[in-house]
């Protein structure tokens, strides 16, 4: 990827790529609604195509099924005519008050019950799954089975995945990361405050206003998800361990220079046959901005190739 003189730099990459102008879907979808084994429900938005696919997207920590590269990827796999499920993790976007729990990095079962539920809707189809950032880490942990064993895509694809959250959360707090683990933490502490104000969880959570994400993850995350501590949490829900354990054909496209996800990561993880390791030099956290082209959106072309062939390796 040949990066603009504009966008040279990791941090430039990660927020440009977020703040630029994208293009979204032409009308708003239908609304989708999926009921969880525990009592909560998943919300999203679906459009109907005309292929034998259907593409289920996953957003990223303190997002919704309306984010830019969400309405991204919704656009690219229409232009494929596949049909399309994006989805909002628990109490995100217009899943707000329909969650009683959290969702985290390693809700590897909630990315098999929409696999279910998608399966069941579209008999027959093939079912491939795009996970971004924490949904990324939490798509490779259903493939890997690290959390337990649940329904799984026939293709996937993991975008800048956290698969070593110790090391990830780490990151966020040095230098200018601040700034990104700043806007997480404001994200995250404001789903807290409208799961009390709905009278979904007790007023028991002490959040400190300007906390870590990993002070949030101690004081939250963890207790809110049945885990010991944060230290417990980071360990059970990281993916790295469990990429030699992938047998569905999958892609993970990342960053040399991601600012809070450890290129290094990747390498010392002993991967399966079935995962491709696509590493660009730059792009930032899910930024990759480039020149050329109408759009300078090297991720969507990305994405859109390895959809492509991971799709072709399916009918082959």
């Amino acid at each position: 990827m040949d990066a603009p003189w504009w966008a040279r730099s990791a941090h430039a990459q990660t927020i440009l790529g977020d703040k630029l102008p994208s293009p979204r879907p032409r009308t708003p979808g239908g609304s989708l609604r999926i009921a969880l084994d525990d009592g909560d429900v998943l919300a999203g938005r679906t459009w109907a195509g005309t292929t034998d696919t259907v593409v289920l997207l996953f957003h990223g920590l303190g997002g919704t099924h309306d984010a830019t590269y969400m309405n991204r990827a919704v656009v690219l796999a229409q232009t494929r005519r596949h049909s399309v499920w994006a989805m909002n993790h628990r109490g995100c976007g217009e899943g707000r008050g329909l969650a009683k729990r959290t969702y985290h990095s390693g809700r590897a079962d909630d990315i098999g019950a929409v696999i279910k539920a998608a399966r069941l809707s579209h008999p027959g189809k093939r079912i491939a799954v795009i996970g971004f950032s924490l949904s990324g880490n939490a798509l490779l942990l259903n493939l890997g089975e690290g959390m337990g064993v649940f329904e799984k895509p026939d293709v996937a694809i993991a975008v800048n995945p956290p698969i070593d959250l110790a090391r990830c959360a780490v990151r966020l707090k040095t230098g200018f990361n601040r700034v990104y683990d700043l806007r997480f933490v404001i994200r995250c502490r404001r789903a807290v405050r409208e799961r009390v104000e709905a009278g979904l969880i007790p007023d028991i959570y002490r959040i400190p206003r300007f906390c870590t994400l990993t002070d949030f993850d101690q004081l939250y995350t963890a207790p809110a998800s049945g885990f010991r501590n944060r230290e417990d949490y980071y360990q059970r829900c990281s993916a790295g361990p469990h990429l030699q354990n992938i047998r569905t054909p999958t892609v993970i496209l990342m960053a040399e220079d991601d600012p809070f996800v450890a290129a290094e990561s990747f390498r010392e993880s002993k991967a399966s046959d079935a995962v491709h390791l696509h590493m660009e030099s730059t792009g930032g956290h899910m930024g990759y901005l480039s020149n050329g082209g109408s759009s300078r959106r090297w991720l969507d072309m990305a994405l859109g190739h390895y959809l492509d062939a991971l799709l072709a390796l399916q009918v082959a």
